[in-house]
């Protein structure tokens, strides 16, 4: 049995073109998975295999990889006391529109390398993926790479992820020299110097006295780092006011680790992944202050049976296995692959599991150990382990897998809403049965992917979350599964809200000869309460207050799933509706006319004729837009801001540009990137997420509703 205490699963986040890709390939060299380094601009980096990542050289499917390291080491090499540790880790895309991949990556991680670059600092994904390591309560190391890029500033960032995260960031260390002069780094906690040997790859690396210039400045970092940590330990309080200097190493590596799991402190550090050095630091740091699957407290879940039942599962291979199937892969040659975390218990090869969802047994013929796009079949897996199963039938993003005996479900992760639409249609004949199976693969594999068919012309609408997440599903389908499609232009995903309470009574009657169907239902239909959208249950709110069995119990479900079933086309424009809420009150039934198809249908049709009285409006998509800018077209770009809708929310400086922070509806960003670049002569850049829904103005309204109206006449 494998010790849990040297096991490490984490992950490498950050915005777009921080590093991230090039550090995990670092990682791979210097722990002997890969003999040569791949770089990205070359389209040869390991976790990068997918034909579209190598031609864009950006990350868009996280990528698993498995490797060892030993620690501690001397001068970079391992010495006779260094134990060996297993690492498992992910590379999560940058780019806003792979979101998702962040999201349940974040999920399953213990820790987390967040990556800032020293020129940039702290960019709006940063902020993204650090609200996704706060929602999950992931541990993480800050690593500021591109040291030696020119206009690279450590303090700086230091200071930006205190301030605009709102992070207690601790450095760790100091840069020596920075740009073209960065040698190596001052190591806070030793107070020695750390320069690595270029012709090594930065394998190795000396240890230097602290140079005298930085001497006074590395003095004063360490009584901060002192103090910070000291803060967190009574007893190291006690020494820092005694003697500072009495306070050992190893009193500050257990201080600094529990502070970090406790997610007290950020600790930081720097380094220039792309020149090959820092990252060795970076793993120790991993081993040191990282918690490992022991360290974070039991997993809770809940009983499926008894929803208010809470129940935990602690990191033992003796305990009842438990995992969390977190994202669907398919593969030319193995098929599909559904990849697991495990919290608890042991799994052989070849041995069922219970999938709580679905509440059937799935057989895992093979378990296989991921390493990017390849995989190694292992005979078994324990608690604290990540792998990938082979040979199930249907296991979808998010599902619990236990032990049947022992059932349990575990919290689900958070997947964004999508927000733009295209229409698509297969270019021939032959490629619509094809088209509709390629569509089914990767919906299953990509939660954030939505499919449906527009009941008024017939057209398959792919929805997801911005124009480039959409252009690489149309690239896939082309390359991966040979389908041609015809596309129409973006869609913004409009939706539809309740603003009015009202009463409504529906009966439904249909006689045919025979037996016919009758159903009779008063409901009460409108916007969703603010409490209930609060605790996220999600968007419909359904209130039975029936008594005295004026409808008999065995219809309500029906009755709810008529209405739940009628959100996605609202009654002003067919758009979904954001959030509902129904009380149904009273009614009557047949004995023999009624059942459970007629309630549903009239749940169906009493949503439609309430819904035009409940004064529907439509809400649009708003964007959280920044563009950096240099000075001189600050007016140029405000103004066009100004034209597209836009609400200012704040200026700034970074690296000496000007940074626009503004939220803009979606509806007004189609073509931004090109007419931003004319404006500017190619100089500024911009990044748009989405933010909210909010209501349309009146002009749009009429607009969008007259489209959609001319869309059905049509």
């Amino acid at each position: 049995m494998a010790d849990l205490r040297l096991q490490r699963n984490f992950g490498i986040a950050a915005h777009i073109d921080a590093g991230k890709t090039t550090t995990t390939e670092r990682i791979l060299r210097y722990t002997g998975m890969i003999h040569r380094t791949g770089e990205v601009h070359e389209g040869a980096a390991t976790t990068d295999w997918m034909e579209q990542e190598k031609e864009r050289g950006i990350t868009i499917t996280s990528a698993a990889v498995s490797c060892k390291w030993k620690f501690p080491t001397d001068k970079g090499k391992a010495t006779p006391e260094s134990k060996e540790f297993s690492f498992n880790i992910i590379d999560t895309p940058g780019h806003v529109d792979f979101t998702v991949e962040v999201e349940r990556s974040m999920r399953v991680l213990d820790g987390l390398i967040a990556l800032f670059s020293a020129v940039d600092g702290v960019e709006p994904q940063s902020e993204t993926v650090w609200r996704q390591a706060n929602r999950y309560r992931v541990p993480r190391i800050g690593f500021v790479n591109k040291m030696d890029r020119i206009g690279a500033d450590f303090l700086n960032v230091v200071k930006q992820v205190k301030e605009m995260l709102g992070a207690n960031a601790v450095p760790l260390q100091l840069p020596i020299g920075a740009e073209d002069n960065f040698k190596g780094v001052v190591d806070l906690i030793k107070m020695k110097g750390i320069v690595w040997h270029v012709e090594t790859e930065g394998m190795t690396f000396d240890e230097i006295d602290v140079p005298a210039d930085m001497l006074e400045e590395a003095q004063e970092w360490r009584g901060k780092l002192v103090e910070a940590v000291a803060e967190y330990d009574d007893t190291l309080m006690e020494k820092f006011f005694e003697d500072p200097n009495s306070i050992s190493e190893v009193e500050l590596h257990t201080a600094i680790r529990k502070a970090c799991i406790d997610l007290s402190i950020v600790p930081m550090m720097c380094g220039s992944s792309f020149k090959n050095k820092g990252v060795q630091t970076a793993l120790d740091a991993v081993c040191r202050y990282l918690p490992s699957p022991v360290d974070i407290d039991a997993i809770e879940g809940t009983d499926p049976d008894d929803a208010e039942k809470t129940l935990t599962r602690k990191p033992d291979a003796k305990e009842p296995f438990a995992a969390l199937a977190f994202k669907i892969m398919t593969d030319p040659f193995v098929g599909r692959l559904a990849f697991f975390r495990v919290y608890s218990g042991h799994l052989d090869a070849g041995s069922y599991v219970l999938n709580v969802r679905s509440g059937k047994n799935e057989r895992i013929s093979r378990i296989m150990k991921m390493f990017a796009n390849k995989q190694n079949p292992i005979d078994f897996i324990e608690a604290g382990d990540i792998g990938a199963a082979v040979g199930f039938k249907d296991i979808k993003t998010g599902d619990t897998l236990c032990d049947e005996k022992h059932p349990i479900v575990l919290e689900n992760m958070f997947i964004p809403e999508p927000v733009i639409a295209i229409a698509i249609e297969p270019k021939t004949q032959a490629d619509v049965d094809k088209m509709g199976m390629a569509i089914a693969k990767l919906v299953e594999e990509d939660p954030t992917l939505r499919v449906n068919t527009d009941e008024d012309t017939g057209q398959t609408i792919l929805r997801g979350m911005g124009e480039l997440h959409l252009e690489i599903i149309l690239d896939r389908l082309k390359r991966e599964f040979k389908v041609e499609v015809n596309q129409g232009a973006p869609q913004v995903a409009y939706k539809e809200a309740f603003t009015l309470k009202i009463d409504h009574r529906e009966v439904y009657k249909k006689q045919t000869g025979g037996r016919g169907k009758f159903a009779d239902v008063q409901f009460e239909i409108g916007p969703a309460d603010e409490e209930f959208l609060k605790e996220g249950k999600g968007n419909f709110q359904f209130i039975n207050d029936i008594f005295g069995g004026s409808i008999p119990r065995e219809f309500i479900p029906a009755i709810q799933k008529g209405f739940e079933a009628s959100m996605t086309t609202g009654p002003l424009a067919g758009f979904p509706i954001e959030s509902m809420r129904v009380r149904i009150f009273d009614g009557s039934f047949h004995n023999v006319d009624s059942d459970s198809m007629s309630f549903e249908l009239c749940a169906k049709s009493g949503f439609r004729e309430a819904g035009k009285k409940a004064k529907p409006i439509i809400l649009e998509p708003i964007m959280k837009v920044e563009v950096i800018t240099p000075e001189q077209y600050m007016g140029d770009v405000t103004g066009d801001l100004n034209r597209r809708r836009a609400m200012l929310e704040g200026m700034d400086t970074r690296a000496g540009a000007q940074v626009i922070k503004a939220k803009v509806p979606l509806s007004e960003m189609f073509g931004y990137v090109t007419q931003l670049r004319s404006l500017s002569s190619g100089r500024a850049s911009s990044t748009m997420e989405f933010s909210h829904y909010a209501p349309a103005p009146r002009t749009i309204e009429e607009e969008v509703v007259a489209k959609a109206k001319g869309k059905v006449n049509a």
